[in-house]
């Protein structure tokens, strides 16, 4: 942390007003939030990650846990807080395409509305590897509903987050699947990037200040109680503690570092050849 940084945090008080922070409730977001409801000057609000944006722009929270590929779509200018993600560096096992067909037979898939960046991600893989453009269906995952009817099982489905593992699909409905992290991993050897913290470029530097530091205390301290973390709030969710366990130590990544942000600027510029962003914009990371 930079000197100027420093002093800002340490002198400039939070003058009553709470951090406001927009956060994903997913098991695999823990290792980022958890402990920040312990706060006294910090105000959590909690939704799925394609709906974090719109908090964003709405002023609801001043930072949030976006959809990477939000970054691009955004009407107003952002600004990435490189003090934590969410990525990973091949399987994440929560980002799962499921087919009774052979993949290259997809014609269309039901989409889970949680994420915009995961369908973004299933579009390029299945572009540039197995050269289909399928038909996408929002797919309310939940509730197994989509266009306003009862729909169990689809033919063809994209699923993140928890519900991968507390409500997986039959897998003999499903004998072909697709790890979305995995794919991209042997398509282009680098990590991928779900989800950053981001802000409007127009926040108070103090403030971004102050949240940053808040930000990357928290997610350091977490990497260091894991297994604190998945007792007290994995395996209430239901999950299986050693799978829990596997998940956030090995499957996923939390740290902004090079590799990294090359993924991200990779992702970017594929979501751009492919038309999925209007125009590819530059990456602005706050000093940290």
């Amino acid at each position: 942390m930079p000197t100027d940084l420093k002093q800002q945090t340490s002198s400039s008080p939070i003058a009553g007003l709470p951090l406001r922070l927009g956060v994903v409730s997913f098991v695999n977001t823990l290792p980022l939030i958890d402990g920040l409801e312990l706060l006294k000057d910090v105000s959590l609000h909690h939704s799925v990650p394609s709906l974090l944006l719109d908090q964003l722009l709405n002023d609801e929270a001043e930072v949030a846990l976006c959809s990477s590929i939000d970054y691009q779509r955004a009407d107003e200018p952002l600004i990435v807080l490189p003090v934590g993600l969410l990525g990973c560096e091949g399987a994440t096992l929560t980002v799962r395409l499921y087919s009774a067909s052979p993949i290259k037979h997809i014609t269309r898939v039901y989409c889970d509305t949680d994420s915009h960046t995961s369908i973004a991600l299933m579009r390029i893989i299945l572009k540039e590897v197995h050269g289909i453009e399928p038909d996408l269906i929002d797919y309310d995952a939940r509730e197994h509903v989509a266009n306003n009817k009862p729909i169990d099982w689809p033919e063809a489905m994209l699923l993140i987050g928890d519900k991968v593992v507390t409500d997986s699909p039959p897998a003999i409905r499903y004998p072909h699947q697709l790890d979305l992290g995995a794919a991209w991993a042997e398509l282009t050897g680098l990590p991928f990037v779900f989800a950053l913290w981001m802000a409007k470029e127009s926040i108070d530097p103090i403030r971004l200040a102050t949240i940053a530091a808040v930000l990357d205390h928290q997610r350091r301290h977490n990497i260091e109680r894991l297994d604190h973390i998945v007792h007290r709030r994995a395996t209430p969710r239901n999950w299986p503690g050693d799978l829990a366990g596997e998940y956030l130590k090995s499957r996923l990544a939390y740290e902004f570092n090079e590799r990294r942000q090359q993924g991200l600027e990779l992702f970017f510029d594929k979501a751009a050849k492919h038309g999925l962003i209007s125009q590819r914009k530059p990456l602005n990371l706050a000093a940290m």
